[in-house]
């Protein structure tokens, strides 16, 4: 099964009620904001059976490039509406009276629309997957390299999928390149960032050797990348590169590495918020407990006994 997040379950769970059988038609209008600049708008603009499912991708454009019309229309065919919704990238609509008898079949269409997100990011890495392959064929027939040179970028595919961030892939007859941009706005999460990464690389060296290569370098860009029009390079701006080599990325793998590694950002960054939370909860216990301490700390005051100027004590009758 494709790895859901959060907003997939969410619209999983719309479709689910609405696909019920015994379930009464309503009216929808809801809008879902999901990571990365995209947004969902399910409705029923029309009638109340025919659910118009819509999304809106910052990077649709790139995204054409590399063929995502023909992967949505080769996922979603028969329901996809042109043009899209105003405002809007991409259109789907679902009839209620129209739909499939059988219950997996059903379930396996809610899912995929569901998926609407992860199918459109899907474009690219399936291109350069069938590069790869092209590639490979041909080095298999010859003895030179025929990959591209390592300084051109001129087969690195540029996906920006955030203002100031974005995605590199770069296919060889050997391995796929996929490079993530990201900024730190603080000097804690560029440290922490750090950390996480290197257990990544020691992952890697101490049992898990298997795994993709990771690596990461801060303000200056990866080889691969650096011929790139219009790249942002800065003191905030880091740079993550996995390298996929042909055992990631046999026929029976690319759809679950599709999946997991085009949300690696989100998974970065949500690591670093929790560990930050952590760090903060944990010093508070200790400032708490300090606290404690000190109070235990302090010297009890005797009470003096205090008497007026005829010797009367204060509070006598």
């Amino acid at each position: 099964m494709l790895l859901l997040q959060y907003h997939n379950l969410l619209i999983q769970s719309i479709l689910t009620e609405r696909f019920t059988p015994d379930s009464q038609p309503v009216s929808i209008d809801q809008v879902i904001s999901d990571f990365d600049n995209v947004t969902y708008h399910i409705s029923t603009p029309e009638s109340k059976t025919k659910i118009l499912i819509s999304l809106s991708i910052k990077c649709f454009n790139d995204l054409k490039k590399y063929g995502v019309e023909e992967v949505l229309e080769r996922e979603y065919g028969p329901y996809i509406v042109s043009p899209p919704e105003v405002g809007y990238d991409f259109s789907m609509v679902v009839d209620l009276e129209q739909l499939p008898a059988d219950i997996e079949v059903k379930e396996a269409l809610i899912e995929k629309i569901a998926l609407l997100k992860r199918n459109a990011l899907a474009a690219p890495f399936e291109r350069a997957f069938a590069q790869f392959d092209e590639l490979a064929v041909e080095a298999a027939k010859s003895s030179l390299d025929l990959s591209v040179p390592e300084d051109s970028g001129a087969d690195v595919m540029s996906i920006h999928y955030r203002d100031e961030e974005s995605i590199f892939i770069k296919p060889s007859f050997d391995r796929v390149t996929v490079i993530f941009s990201t900024v730190f706005r603080e000097e804690t999460d560029r440290v922490f960032g750090k950390v996480f990464l290197q257990e990544f690389v020691d992952a890697r060296r101490r049992a898990i050797q298997n795994a993709p290569q990771v690596l990461y370098s801060q303000k200056e860009p990866p080889l691969e990348i650096r011929s790139v029009p219009g790249l942002k390079t800065s003191d905030d701006i880091g740079f993550v590169t996995f390298v996929l080599f042909p055992r990631h990325i046999t026929k029976d793998r690319r759809e679950n590495c599709i999946s997991h590694i085009q949300i690696f950002r989100d998974y970065f960054h949500y690591h670093i918020k929790c560990s930050k939370a952590y760090m903060h909860s944990r010093m508070r216990f200790r400032v708490a407990d300090f606290l404690k301490v000190l109070n235990r700390a302090k010297p009890e005051v005797a009470e003096k006994e205090r008497k007026t100027a005829s010797g009367r004590r204060f509070g006598a009758r």
